[in-house]
This record gives C-alpha cells, sequence and structure tokens, in this order.
C-alpha cells in the first residue's frame, strides 16, 4: 500500500445541495448551546464535569478503560493497579492539554507550534512516552491490526519526507474562511487524522482541536464544546467515515456525519448543561440551609469542580480551614448530600463524593 496522498483543501468537490440543511441544523444547535454557555456565571466549575467526561471518553476511543469516577478517585488518593495507573495518567494528561488549550487559543493562534506543545503533554511520561512526545514524525507509520506489516496496513499515512509540506498547507487553510465554518471544522480535523503527524495521540489531538477550531471562528464564545461522547458511542462509523475519504474522497459523506455529530452534542451538552446548572443552584439552597456557613458558596463550587474529594482537598480547593471543612462535611453526610467512597484508616482519609452530580452526567449519555 503506497502512502497517502492528501487532498489539497479547500475540497472542491463537496456536494453542497446534500450539505446544505445539515449544516443548518448543526449551525442552529451550536448557537443555541453557545448562547447558553454565554449565560453561565462560571463556566470553568459549571463546565468542569463535561472537561472530565471529556478527557474520559476521548481517551476511551484510543482503548483507555478507566472512568470518570476512578480518575477522580485517584486523585483523591485511591490506589490502582499499573494498568489502570497507566490508564488514568493518559486521561490526567489529556485533560491538562485541554485546559492549556483553553487558556492559549484566547491569545494565540491555532499553530503548529500550538499542536507540538499539547502532544508534549499528552505523551508525557505515559505508554508513548518514547515515542518523540512534541515532535513530528521522522519515519513511516501505518495503520491496522495489531503487529501488522505495511503490507497488511489499513491505511498508511504521507510519507514523512512530505509531512511538513502537508501541515503546512493545513495550518494555512485554518486562516482561510471556507463555505461555513463547521464544515470547515469538519475537514480540518479529517485532514489532520489523515496527515497523522505523531507516531502516537493522533486522534486525541484531532479531536481537541475541534472545539479550538469553532472558538477561533467565533463559533463559540468559550472553547468548550466536546463531541467525543457522540464519536465514542458512533466509533464505528467514525472510523468507517475517515477511512472512506482515503478510500473513496467521500468527503461529502464524512461532512455529513461530522454535521450530525455537532447537532446531537450540541443538544446533549445544552441539555446537560442545563441540568448541572439546575443541580448547582438547588444545591446551594441546600448547603447553606444545612451548614449555615459564610463559606457554603466556596464549598459548593469545590463539590461541582471535583466531586470526589478528601477533606483536606477540598479544605484547599475552596480556601476554608480544615476544622471548619470537617464540620460542614460531616453536616453533609449527616444530611446525605455526599457519600462515603472509602472510609477513613489511620493516617488514610475518608474519600467522599457529591453523587448526584456524576448522575446527572450518566442519565444524560449519548445513545
Amino acid at each position: 500500500m503506497q502512502p497517502y496522498q492528501p487532498e489539497l483543501l479547500p475540497i472542491s468537490e463537496l456536494d453542497k445541495a446534500v450539505l446544505f440543511t445539515v449544516a443548518g441544523e448543526a449551525n442552529a444547535a451550536l448557537a443555541r448551546y453557545d448562547g447558553l454557555l454565554m449565560g453561565v456565571v462560571n463556566p470553568a466549575v459549571m463546565l468542569s464535569p463535561l472537561t472530565n467526561q471529556e478527557a474520559v471518553l476521548s481517551s476511551k476511543i484510543e482503548g483507555t478503560q478507566a472512568t470518570v469516577e476512578e480518575v477522580l478517585e485517584h486523585e483523591a488518593g485511591q490506589v490502582y493497579d499499573e494498568a489502570k495507573r497507566d490508564d488514568i495518567q493518559e486521561i490526567l494528561n489529556y485533560r491538562k492539554a485541554l485546559m492549556l488549550a483553553k487558556e492559549s487559543v484566547a491569545e494565540r493562534q491555532i499553530r503548529l507550534s500550538l499542536i507540538r506543545d499539547l502532544h508534549a503533554i499528552l505523551m508525557s511520561s505515559v505508554r508513548g512516552a518514547n515515542k518523540e512526545p512534541g515532535e513530528f514524525r521522522k519515519s513511516q507509520n501505518w495503520i491496522g491490526p495489531e503487529g501488522c506489516k505495511i503490507e497488511e496496513a489499513t491505511f498508511v499515512p504521507p510519507s514523512p519526507l512530505q509531512l511538513l509540506d502537508h501541515l503546512e498547507a493545513w495550518e494555512h487553510y485554518l486562516d482561510s474562511d471556507d463555505i461555513d465554518p463547521i464544515v470547515q471544522t469538519a475537514i480540518v480535523h479529517a485532514q489532520f487524522e489523515l496527515i497523522h503527524p505523531f507516531k502516537d495521540g493522533n486522534g486525541r489531538i484531532g479531536r481537541l482541536l475541534i472545539p479550538l477550531f469553532l472558538f477561533s471562528k467565533r463559533r463559540l464564545a468559550n472553547p468548550m464544546f466536546y463531541l467525543s461522547a457522540y464519536l465514542e458511542a458512533h466509533r464505528d462509523e467514525y472510523y468507517a467515515r475517515l477511512r472512506a475519504i482515503s478510500q473513496q474522497q467521500d468527503w461529502t459523506g464524512w461532512c455529513a456525519f461530522f454535521l450530525r455529530a455537532v447537532t446531537a452534542q450540541a443538544q446533549q451538552n445544552g441539555d446537560i448543561l442545563r441540568e448541572i446548572m439546575g443541580l448547582y443552584e438547588v444545591t446551594k439552597l441546600q448547603v447553606r440551609e444545612i451548614t449555615h456557613s459564610p463559606h457554603s458558596a466556596q464549598l459548593v463550587d469545590a463539590l461541582f469542580d471535583r466531586p470526589i474529594f478528601t477533606a483536606a482537598d477540598i479544605a484547599r480547593r475552596a480556601d476554608v480551614p480544615k476544622p471548619t471543612v470537617h464540620k460542614l462535611i460531616k453536616s453533609l453526610l449527616d444530611e446525605g448530600l455526599l457519600d462515603t467512597v472509602r472510609k477513613a484508616a489511620g493516617r488514610r482519609p475518608a474519600i467522599l463524593t457529591f453523587a448526584e452530580l456524576l448522575n446527572t452526567l450518566e442519565r444524560k449519555q449519548l445513545v
């Protein structure tokens, strides 16, 4: 199999008639979600559950097996075996890269240098750490069954000799205005995946680019729109549509799939965000009535930011003295607002959870 030769951008053979209706639906759904997002008083807190979920699901597409709960329990001090710890570290790296991307894109354009920075974070101290973190590949790679030879590959990315030329053309396309911003986002993501510039981690970086590019095109007021829940739920079609580009030049089919994904995910994200905001208001009232504490607002923010925690952790994040936090937590446990994941034993602190927030995400899983 010969290395894939990426098509020149913009794509000239898109069937605009086929995409017209689905593009309109995607733009309307994303606009409704963005309007909701702009009304959020504290998006960092409100969207923290979605950020954690995105890090888990985008990594799950690549084979990790950890859950949101396991990641948060690990951060709170729960001990897992080495394989699980490796999965969790990959997810934590992805979350860190997401946060850096969010901060960076407000001040700098999407450039190859940013992509390399994000990849270096993604692959730090994990199983791909020997695969040149932050560096574009200098050798030929291929995709196929584990252990297969290049002759047995299902896809062979471009030759490393032409890689930089393809990446620079892709970077130039980022600065252009194509027929529709969401259609252009679909093309940006797919072209990056087909170029496959890194030895590992291409899928996660490519999915991370989606909210960044939508933000750069002013389709989002905040680059916090995550698509991995839909892509994980439709993983087979996701990969099949990408293969159809390289095998049949079916860019229209890919773009139509991506637009449907944006429509469905924007609606789901909006539903989740509304439910989280409603739970936040109810919880603020409950905590204030239970504790009668001037620290109740900080405590609720800390619960929503990280709903599995130790007392010391929440004292630090809420900036409340530890003795006070212990009293507040006891009150909330007595009233059933918090649950215990792991009881205290000796010097080992108890791990607690605000389960209702995690249950909200599980009830809203995309099908």
